[in-house]
């Protein structure tokens, strides 16, 4: 028989498992009777735990938010996930300061049952990680800022630093956070010059107006932040045709290198950018793969070139 106490944790985590549950049904699950059920559920209440109940033959029990924090029960895979989950946001800064998820992985790391700890050992000496190049972190809390600001609907006063290090005040409307894998953009209507994509590490602050604003003509922000990633540093930007299927050609032209278009079912136009002619011109024989230059000319001109100098050169 439980205990009352480890009969309580368990109903938390039959309840916090799926959106209802029958008096009978959790009865069943926990080995005890209806009436047991009942007054825990009471128990739970007195405790400060939101848990709504519906009468009849078909009403049950659901846990929903409440002013209390129910203890957070996990089985070895999902402590497993949870605690790779901290350890990748520690070590790799995604949420700009590191403290919160090395403090979170440490506490978790204390009370892992040793099958999980011993599994998590072996991720440890396993992984060999790449450093990346020295970049600007993200200020601590400015992602659950920016969105909040997104959820809120309402105009912020943002304070932004350019790629040349330009500082800039600018009143826009808030639509969506993008992860590209190495860095986080925020997409959002600037009053003045229409939509834009900001990196979040050089936002420095988010003043709420109290505005409240509607957007109707949002656009599709991955779409944005990858047409701007891949050509927004360029001078020139190139329009070429791979006979590939449209998740085909983004595996062979990554989305933070080109942005995409199907052109049927088989085909796919990418927009690339780059320095100069030649430039791209490199990059896409380096692609090894048959492909069509739409535009520009210089460009066109520029990979027959080199195409013709890798014949002579190879040339009997």
């Amino acid at each position: 028989m439980l205990s009352a106490s480890a009969r309580l944790l368990r109903l938390l985590s039959l309840l916090a498992a799926r959106p209802s549950w029958t008096c009978g049904e959790l009865a069943e699950r926990m080995g005890v009777t209806d009436r047991t059920v009942r007054r825990d559920v009471a128990k739970l209440r007195e405790l400060g735990y939101s848990v709504d109940s519906e009468a009849g033959p078909w009403g049950g029990y659901r846990l929903r938010a409440g002013s209390r924090v129910p203890p957070l029960i996990l089985d070895d895979e999902e402590a497993l996930a949870v605690a790779v989950g901290l350890r990748e946001a520690a070590f790799g800064g995604v949420l700009g300061g590191d403290q919160a998820a090395l403090s979170a992985l440490l506490k978790l790391r204390q009370v892992l049952p040793a099958v999980v700890a011993e599994r998590l050992g072996e991720w440890d000496e396993a992984l060999v990680r790449l450093p990346w190049p020295e970049e600007a972190r993200l200020r601590p809390g400015m992602l659950l800022e920016l969105a909040a600001a997104c959820r809120r609907g309402e105009r912020v006063r943002l304070s932004y630093c350019d790629g040349e290090g330009r500082g800039t005040v600018r009143d826009v409307d808030p639509y969506r956070l993008v992860h590209t894998g190495r860095r986080w953009y925020f997409v959002a209507r600037d009053v003045v010059r229409g939509w834009r994509t900001f990196r979040a590490d050089r936002v420095e602050h988010v003043h709420p107006t109290g505005q409240q604003v509607e957007i109707s003509d949002p656009p599709d922000a991955a779409q944005l932040v990858s047409h701007n990633t891949a050509n927004g540093p360029y001078p020139l930007s190139a329009r070429i045709r791979l006979p590939l299927p449209l998740r085909e050609a983004q595996r062979l032209i990554p989305p933070t290198i080109g942005t995409h278009h199907p052109d049927g079912p088989e085909a796919t136009v990418v927009e690339i950018g780059g320095p100069t002619p030649e430039g791209l011109a490199h990059y896409l024989l380096g692609l090894a793969t048959p492909l069509q230059v739409l535009s520009p000319d210089t460009v066109r001109e520029a990979l027959l070139d080199r195409t013709r100098e890798l014949l002579a050169a190879h040339s009997p």
